[in-house]
């Protein structure tokens, strides 16, 4: 099965009829990963902290806990602080950085626990390229190098939230998140030939993510379908009185 391809529907369903378990998906998400590290769509990868992810996500399903994205994997852009990955807003400023919480997209998304026990149950696979604290829109002012196009290498991957689209897109995530002052989930996902959405302002919580424009700034899905991206918005738009 090229799961690369596979619409997060179509994953949900595959991990609930038992085709494959969280970690094997995530195995192979890992595997295309390492092989394509010339995109240098990610900047930090944890694979132990990710199975350890995926072992709790196939846990929660054989206990009948699981929701509808429950052991999918995902990549969140590196704007978003994480507990375990190192936060930098591709930036040498941030070198090594990591926060003592979550973003609320992150932990909404993320594996339940005692702060979110409604937490969607996806499993992180790392945090993906962008232009250096979001400023830029071709991922070209990282100061960890460019996200390359997969579509054609000499050709920009759109920003800031290249990282992002150019994982999608190569298949290196089934989905993840982006963030858009003034077109930087919308246009990298344009650039890479997938879709993406800046919702409406106050619809996600900008918690925990690094602010560019806070006033204009929105947290948002990039997919390769509408419908991925209405599942993912749904996930990440809970209540955060923050």
């Amino acid at each position: 099965m090229n799961w690369q391809h596979q619409t997060l529907r179509n994953l949900s369903n595959s991990l609930i009829n038992k085709e494959i378990s969280s970690l094997e998906l995530c195995e192979f998400f890992l595997e295309r990963m390492t092989r394509h590290q010339h995109l240098n769509a990610y900047l930090d990868v944890l694979p132990d902290q990710t199975r350890e992810q995926a072992r709790r996500a196939d846990h929660l399903r054989s206990q009948g806990l699981a929701g509808p994205l429950t052991g999918i994997p995902i990549a969140h852009k590196d704007v978003f602080v994480t507990k375990e990955w190192v936060t930098t807003a591709a930036s040498n400023m941030l070198a090594g950085y990591k926060s003592p919480f979550n973003a609320t997209v992150v932990a909404a998304l993320g594996i339940p626990d005692d702060d979110q026990p409604q937490a969607a149950g996806m499993v992180c696979l790392g945090k993906t390229n962008m232009d250096e604290f979001a400023m830029g829109s071709s991922n070209e002012n990282s100061a960890f190098g460019p996200a390359l196009n997969p579509w054609d290498i000499r050709r920009v991957s759109g920003g800031s939230s290249g990282g992002s689209a150019v994982a999608v897109a190569a298949g290196l995530a089934p989905i993840a998140t982006g963030t858009d002052t003034g077109g930087s989930i919308r246009q990298p996902a344009a650039f890479c030939g997938l879709t993406g959405i800046k919702p409406t302002y106050g619809r996600v919580s900008r918690y925990g993510m690094i602010a560019y424009a806070s006033s204009l700034d929105q947290a948002g899905p990039i997919g390769k379908t509408a419908e991925d991206c209405a599942l993912l918005l749904s996930a990440m738009s809970i209540h955060d009185p923050r």
